[in-house]
């Protein structure tokens, strides 16, 4: 039997969820990709100028981007902290917990990339609009 086992699947488990996650985003970042591109070509369809429309291209490429290295930077810091964890619910003196530092940094981060996305989209519905 494996010493500890309860508290090494949870910390798996909360691995797997910071995994879930990060695919998410990195699925959102895609789709915010795509969904520029399709209005794209509907303003392009619809007669607005293609510079324009170039300028939405643009602007959904970096918001693509930048959720995508999100997501990587997520997995990167959820894999450091599941080994740490890993190696503190094995070791048998008694560590703190630590800060909370990085999720509060990361939850500031996906607030202000939020606010950011919902800016963007307002932007672009008035130019279409």
């Amino acid at each position: 039997m494996i010493p500890r086992f309860t508290d090494h699947a949870a910390n798996e488990r909360t691995y797997l969820a910071w995994v879930r996650t990060a695919i998410s985003i990195m699925a959102f970042g895609f789709l915010v990709e795509r969904f520029d591109l399709f209005l794209a070509y509907l303003s392009h369809s619809a007669g607005a100028a293609v510079a324009q429309a170039g300028h939405r291209v643009h602007g959904a490429q970096i918001a693509g981007l930048l959720l995508i290295g999100l997501a990587i930077l997520i997995i990167l810091f959820a894999t450091a902290r599941f080994l740490h964890h890993r190696r503190t619910i094995a070791c048998d003196e008694i560590v703190d917990y630590g800060t909370t530092l990085g999720d509060s940094l990361l939850a500031i981060l996906l607030v202000l990339f939020a606010a950011f996305l919902v800016v963007y989209m307002i932007h672009q519905l008035q130019t279409l609009g």
